[in-house]
């Protein structure tokens, strides 16, 4: 009974606040016009003036009505009910940007399968709610300063000693937090890149990298990627052709194949990369996920030419943003730099608490233990399924949440995609993944998001719509 008198404040103030709506909706309340007096309104909906008063106000921080001082509240213009319907969707080139709006600006009644990250119900949930209740209860400078150059100390301090766990020595002072892993990656590229310079990339690989360094107007070079890292007599060749001053990758279940770095090619990558003076970016956001550490760039390097980066939206929350990136001292200093002028700060403390504290809770390690353990199971259902429709897994990865396919009878990823999304299904074409488009066939399915009964019978259709090349 407590909660329902708790909730009957809120419920007449929206009404309220949806009875203005509507006269403004209807155009009994036309722009400009002023609203009734809160008296007469509150006596005319059967609520007290506080009522209104809080409804009122509540309209204004919306922007749809106004407050005069001394005069009253004004209706400031007409909710924009057609919007929508004045701008035609867009036919948009099925490139690297076409998955990730697609999959970020999906409906709820949209299934996604193409998309980069987990459910939420697979996040560790109780744990974050948790460690922002206890943020909560901290001072008010938490909630309201900016963050510190290098980000919380706390977690800087939290990820040396698991960087040290698996022989990676850095210091806190070697790593900045920054607001994503993007941004870290971002961050990089601004430091050591140029308008013009040369980058080479695995191919396929994560197609954010590719529309990243678009922005940075730089040269991409794509070496083929196979199931122990980049072909290292091709990457030599590039190196040597090329000359480019980085090379970005994935070194653990490798986006999107899932395959991960073999000691003998990290070796002759580390190898060819010093030859040429070549830095290296290894993106380690999958690490968790792994059963066990397969070989590091960062690791070998000790981070004199290799610098890491990573985030924790995979296996945390995609929505409470932190990345990092760890570097050499001298590195770090100019990123530091570049990130107040680019953000004033790093991440923000309420963010990094969070992830400090989730990280922290006990809970943390058995999440990742479960987690493990149900993606094995449903990499292996979804294999089986998705080889009843005759698309079948080129790699069998260690961890991790995708599965990288071939389609059958050569169809073109891109056309597939196009009819599932009729559907309302979202899928990534194999192209997306490849600077050479050397992929068309081939398909990135995220095993986590494919729990729906009727995405086989959605990709079976698309399937049979989408011609074979001829």
């Amino acid at each position: 009974m407590e909660g329902e008198d708790e909730n009957r404040p809120a419920s007449r103030t929206g009404a309220v606040m949806d009875a203005i709506r509507r006269r403004i909706a209807s155009r009994a309340l036309a722009p400009g016009e002023r609203l009734p007096s809160i008296r007469a309104f509150a006596a005319a909906m059967g609520v007290s003036p506080s009522t209104v008063v809080e409804a009122y106000d509540r309209l204004a921080a919306e922007g749809l009505i106004r407050a005069r001082p001394g005069s009253g509240f004004y209706v400031a213009g007409a909710l924009p009910l057609a919007l929508a319907a004045a701008q035609p969707p867009v036919e948009r080139a099925v490139d690297p940007f076409w998955v990730s709006r697609q999959s970020l600006d999906a409906t709820p009644d949209m299934l996604r399968p193409g998309c980069g990250w987990l459910p939420a119900d697979w996040m560790p949930g109780a744990a974050i709610r948790r460690a922002t209740r206890a943020l909560l209860r901290t001072d008010d400078a938490l909630l309201a300063d900016y963050g510190a150059t290098r980000g919380a100390p706390a977690l800087r301090r939290l990820l040396a000693r698991q960087f040290a766990a698996e022989g990676l020595e850095a210091s806190p002072d070697q790593i900045l937090l920054a607001a994503s892993g993007t941004q870290a990656i971002d961050l990089v590229c601004r430091f050591l890149l140029r308008p013009g310079d040369t980058v080479v990339i695995d191919d396929p690989c994560y197609f954010n990298f590719q529309a990243l360094l678009r922005a940075h107007r730089v040269q991409v070079v794509g070496v083929p990627y196979t199931a122990e890292g980049p072909d290292v007599a091709r990457f030599a060749e590039a190196l040597a052709a090329h000359r480019p001053r980085l090379y970005v990758t994935n070194s653990a279940l490798h986006n999107p194949t899932g395959a991960s770095l073999s000691a003998r090619v990290a070796h002759r990558v580390l190898t060819a990369a010093a030859a040429h003076d070549v830095k290296i970016v290894e993106d380690d956001i999958f690490a968790d996920f792994e059963p066990e550490p397969s070989p590091r760039l960062a690791v070998l390097d000790g981070l004199s030419r290799v610098v890491r980066i990573g985030s924790f939206s995979k296996t945390l929350s995609a929505s409470i943003r932190c990345g990092y990136i760890a570097a050499r001292p001298d590195w770090i200093e100019g990123l530091i730099d570049l990130q107040v002028a680019t953000n004033f700060g790093g991440p923000s403390p309420l963010a990094a608490g969070i992830v400090l504290g989730t990280l922290s809770d006990g809970s943390y390690r058995k999440h990742l233990d479960a987690l493990r353990g149900r993606l094995a199971r449903r990499r292996r259902d979804v294999a089986a399924l998705l080889g009843g429709l005759g698309i079948r897994a080129v790699t069998e990865p260690r961890g991790g949440f995708y599965l990288w396919c071939r389609l059958p009878d050569g169809r073109d990823g891109a056309a597939v995609a196009r009819q599932a999304m009729r559907e309302k299904l979202v899928l990534a074409p194999g192209n997306v993944f490849s600077v050479t488009q050397t992929a068309a066939d081939m398909m990135r399915f995220n095993v986590a998001q494919m729990g729906d009964p009727a995405i086989p019978d959605i990709i079976g259709r698309a399937l049979r719509a989408a011609e074979a090349p001829a």
